[in-house]
């Protein structure tokens, strides 16, 4: 049978290769499976349950949890029905509830506990279109889930049939909030077709099988984890979800799954803990470590490096990088990255060590894989975004804007036709606002974002976020944002990686019991990131050379409003914020 809509992946799935453990979740400290066929029941009995509601085609229905079984059952659920799911981040403040609820007119929401629940009642109380809030976990004061599934349960199950076959591959499938660095959030109207085009467009590129398991826990209200998920369950792949981003490795471990899904600051964090582990080390062990290390940065994905390195490789494999594996699982075939630009050297180390990372590109408005690194080195040029995806249209304007074009390409801004209208031209090319080019004239490559590109007073441009790329290559740099927009030359905000900087005190004998506060202002602290900028000003024309900085206490959140849910910069905000401390720099003498 073919896949034509999202829900039609659980008879799929069901025809081809029935799971014991299609979903599975950790409750009270055991996994517990849920089957292609209990899902396939229970996204049944939700989509009658919301019919006895009243909920109708192109109504709109919220879903604001954490990865977990529910999350894909209110998806097909919703959708079986001609129903639009509106996906939200657990994350984003009550004022952003209350601003998309009224846009997009959500009449039912699903929320997975207690602390949502009570943002979302904040967030509703002058709301008269929010009609049901159902929770998935039990709580006392809320309605749960299973009421509605047996509501569901008592309703006559033919009903469904006719309204899932009036449900078309380019009817709305969702609509996704992008939060945007700028401005409102925007509703991205995605079809059914646009995201399941980008399966089948990215399927070959995704080494599974039947018989692989998958880690979930990048956020499914993201376009690329749900997308990868449809991937995951169409070809028959075990979906396990980690219990919360703290207890990954230990989920890894336990799981030891073939693929998983992630953005770059996940596995920064990985190679830091590695690395600062090889630095506990002493002797024989720690040179081995450093020696491996060091190989694995000088690894390339297209060019074979000869026998002598080739042997070392497998050596450190043998005596070094077998233990990072197993870290990982064990069974890891290959990682996908996306949501931001990965560092050139955790891919070659990863790379080294077997463990194969693609990096991926996309947008929400393009459902949203454009180009993707593959599992193959012939097809992964590491520093690059790799090959566009079959059927995938892509031109570089002459200002140097990635233009796409695709049965991927959203329909448009919820409400908003005269965003649409500047996002899609005339001749349906989407203008993404990144900047790039095609290297060897296949693999794309970001050079910046259109958008956050600033000219200095002398009147030449800085793309800030390579040079935060490069700055973010030291463990010790945990944020940075440069500025100097109209001024003489760039700067830096700084945002330390405390436990590395108390690691580094230890080592180097600098007291550092105090707050993150005063280790900022310690003389020998300041001098440690004003050299680190220098080594790193090396790679950087010289008017685009960091000359002052400032080190900061306290990082940048989601919740603090300077940044956006999937972990960009809010440039505006962070400026607003830190405007005394930005002009300091730029008025003569002042240092830090």
């Amino acid at each position: 049978m073919e896949v034509r809509r999202a829900f039609d992946i659980l008879p799929n799935q069901l025809a081809k290769f029935p799971k014991s453990d299609c979903l599975t979740a950790k409750l009270n400290n055991e996994w517990q499976p849920t089957s292609t066929q209990q899902a396939s029941d229970l996204a049944n009995q939700l989509s009658l349950g919301l019919l006895q509601l009243g909920v109708q085609k192109d109504d709109k229905v919220a879903i604001i949890s954490m990865n977990r079984p529910e999350w894909m059952l209110a998806d097909f659920g919703i959708s079986q029905i001609g129903a639009v799911s509106v996906p939200m981040y657990p994350s984003i403040t009550v004022e952003d509830y209350k601003y998309i609820f009224r846009d997009a007119g959500v009449k039912v929401v699903f929320v997975a506990d207690q602390k949502l629940y009570d943002k979302v009642q904040e967030a509703t109380a002058e709301l008269q279109e929010v009609e049901h809030i159902f929770t998935f976990d039990k709580l006392a004061n809320a309605r749960h889930f299973s009421e509605l599934l047996n509501l569901g349960k008592q309703a006559d199950a033919q009903t469904l049939e006719p309204l899932r076959a009036a449900v078309q591959p380019d009817d709305l499938l969702t609509i996704i909030y992008t939060s945007g660095t700028t401005g409102s959030p925007k509703g991205v109207m995605l079809t059914h077709d646009n995201i399941l085009s980008n399966c089948r467009n990215s399927q070959r590129y995704v080494p599974v099988t039947s018989t692989d398991k998958a880690l979930s826990f990048l956020p499914l209200c993201h376009i690329f984890e749900r997308m990868v998920t449809y991937i995951y369950m169409i070809n028959g792949v075990s979906i396990y979800y980690a219990e919360s981003m703290e207890s990954i490795a230990e989920n890894l471990r336990e799981v030891k799954p073939q693929i998983f899904t992630t953005v770059p600051r996940l596995l920064e964090k990985v190679y830091d803990k590695i690395v600062a582990k090889g630095h506990e080390l002493e002797g024989v062990k720690k040179n081995l470590f450093f020696w491996a290390l060091n190989l694995g940065l000088k690894y390339d994905t297209q060019q074979n490096q000869g026998f002598f390195y080739n042997t070392q490789l497998a050596l450190a494999n043998k005596l070094i990088f077998n233990k990072w594996r197993e870290a990982l699982g064990g069974e890891l075939r290959c990682i996908v990255s996306g949501g931001g630009a990965l560092q050139p050297r955790l891919a070659r180390v990863f790379w080294a060590a077997g463990i194969r990372v693609m990096e991926g590109y996309g947008l929400t408005e393009t459902s949203p894989v454009i180009a993707v690194g593959g599992a193959e080195p012939e097809n992964n040029m590491i520093g690059t975004v790799g090959p566009l995806i079959d059927n995938m249209e892509v031109k570089i304007a002459p200002d140097g804007e990635i233009l796409t074009r695709s049965a991927s390409v959203m329909k448009g801004y919820y409400n908003r036709p005269d965003l649409t209208a500047e996002a899609i031209d005339a001749d349906g090319w989407f203008h993404t606002g990144d900047i790039g080019e095609f290297v060897n004239g296949r693999f794309l490559k970001i050079t910046d974002r259109k958008k956050e590109m600033f000219k200095t007073s002398g009147g030449k441009y800085i793309a800030p976020q390579v040079i935060e790329g490069k700055l973010k290559e030291s463990p010790l740099v945990e944020q940075v944002m440069v500025v100097g927009a109209d001024q003489k030359f760039p700067a830096a905000l700084v945002i330390p990686s405390f436990d590395d900087l108390r690691g580094w005190c230890k080592r180097n004998n600098v007291e550092c019991s105090g707050v993150a506060e005063e280790l900022v202002k310690n003389e020998k602290v300041v001098k440690l990131y004003e050299d680190l900028v220098k080594k790193y000003n090396q790679n950087f024309a010289h008017w685009e050379q960091i000359k002052k900085i400032v080190l900061l206490p306290h990082h940048w959140t989601v919740e603090s409003g300077e940044m956006t849910p999937t972990m960009k910069l809010k440039r505006k905000i962070i400026t607003e914020n830190n405007k005394e401390l930005i002009e300091t720099l730029y008025h003569q003498g002042v240092h830090h």
